[in-house]
């Protein structure tokens, strides 16, 4: 069995892969620090990437019980399910082997039935409050609770924008555009990937009595090198950022009545299924893993998280580390000057021809494969998978 790619966008997964997956990062958990932090978890967007590390950090670092918001596929008729529907369970079942709680809720996120139903479960099973809340929602789409579709847009404001990029199906580099947005568009994109859904989240909660004392809230935001603005600070994506940033701020405020606190937290550019989305930034991600891997500074999700939790939200000394803007900073390795220099020596190397020696390009592989359940080292791909037992083993999350 093999890793189908349309474009730079995964169509399968395998779910053992998926296992090993989940066990990697519950293994680096367990044997790097325990976390001295929330006991009771609410992490939307909970079935990859940062949410999905996010949550393992807090349950084996810091024996949190948990609950996971996502919008994943189970396998049936119409095929295997979503990666997201295997990790959900495979986190679960790791979880409930160590006496913890994890509620998966597979629902629409941006739902307000969603949120009563977990406000409903928060009172009736989960102790009724939670002391923290992950945001890591990467959606192109919301539907509002009236009804109102909204669809983020990859442009830029100004004029538009190219450059060299690859693609994973082909693994040839092209010429990739960014083209402008309207302001319509810009706005949409603002509704989809800005801080509204996460603040109504909050109010909801908010306004059910399930934020405990001390409650705090983080939200994952990227700002990058000056070399990525025009494609991401400046552009829809820049705005969406800059809208989430002002709501960490509205929403710190807010929860100052339970000593609460709100923090965007930004992070180093990785591979995510997100980010191999975005045009010409997952050349940039290789250029960046050569340097920092040459330099012993490369994080992965995982990494990040706990480090996050461990070091920046609930540090030895009691007080969450920040900068001038109070912003959590995870970029702080990647945007060092002597990194950054770096990576554009590397970048002004780079040709059709050598783009993959001169990157991190079979490390950027490495990576989207294994989010995917692929490219692990003990896994026998040549089996084919059952779907009639996919269906029976896997069919509830």
């Amino acid at each position: 069995m093999e890793l189908i790619i349309q474009g730079n966008v995964a169509k399968n997964c395998h779910p053992e892969g998926l296992r090993q997956g989940i066990d990697k990062q519950i293994n680096y958990v367990e044997s790097h620090g325990e976390i001295y932090g929330p006991r009771k978890v609410l992490v939307i967007g909970a079935s990859s990437g940062y949410g999905l590390a996010s949550r393992i950090a807090v349950a084996f670092g810091g024996g949190a019980d948990t609950i996971g918001v996502s919008f994943e596929k189970s396998p049936g008729e119409k095929g295997m399910g979503s990666a997201g529907w295997y990790n959900n369970i495979f986190f679960r079942r790791r979880a409930h082997e160590k006496g913890l709680i994890a509620k998966n809720f597979i629902a629409d996120a941006f739902s307000d039935t969603t949120r009563n139903e977990v406000i409903a479960y928060i009172k009736q099973e989960f102790g009724g409050s939670i002391d923290l809340l992950v945001y890591s929602v990467a959606s192109g789409v919301r539907i509002c609770p009236d009804g109102t579709r909204y669809t983020s847009t990859l442009g830029v404001r100004g004029q538009a924008f190219s450059g060299p990029g690859f693609d994973l199906e082909t693994r040839k580099m092209v010429n990739q555009t960014l083209e402008l947005v309207t302001e319509q568009q810009l706005a949409d994109t603002v509704k989809v990937m800005g801080g509204e859904d996460w603040q109504r989240w909050i109010d909801m909660l908010s306004a059910a009595g399930v934020l405990a004392e001390g409650f705090k809230t983080v939200a994952y935001s990227y700002t990058g090198p000056k070399s990525t603005w025009p494609l991401y600070k400046e552009g829809a994506l820049g705005a969406a950022k800059a809208h989430l940033h002002a709501t960490a701020d509205h929403l710190d405020a807010q929860l100052q009545r339970v000593n609460g606190h709100a923090y965007a937290v930004v992070c180093k550019a990785l591979v995510t299924k997100a980010s191999a989305f975005i045009p010409m930034f997952p050349l940039y991600i290789t250029l960046l893993y050569k340097v920092m891997k040459q330099k012993r500074l490369h994080e992965t999700c995982i990494e990040q998280m706990h480090r996050l939790m461990l070091n920046h939200l609930y540090p030895p000394m009691g007080n969450v580390i920040t900068d001038d803007e109070r912003r959590i900073r995870l970029d702080d390795f990647e945007l060092r000057p002597d990194v950054q220099q770096a990576v554009e020596l590397l970048r002004k190397r780079v040709t059709t021809e050598n783009f993959k020696t001169v990157g991190d390009f079979a490390g950027y592989l490495t990576e989207f494969y294994a989010l995917n359940g692929f490219s692990m080292p003990d896994v026998d791909y040549s089996s084919e998978l059952d779907l009639r037992q996919l269906v029976k083993e896997y069919s509830h999350a």
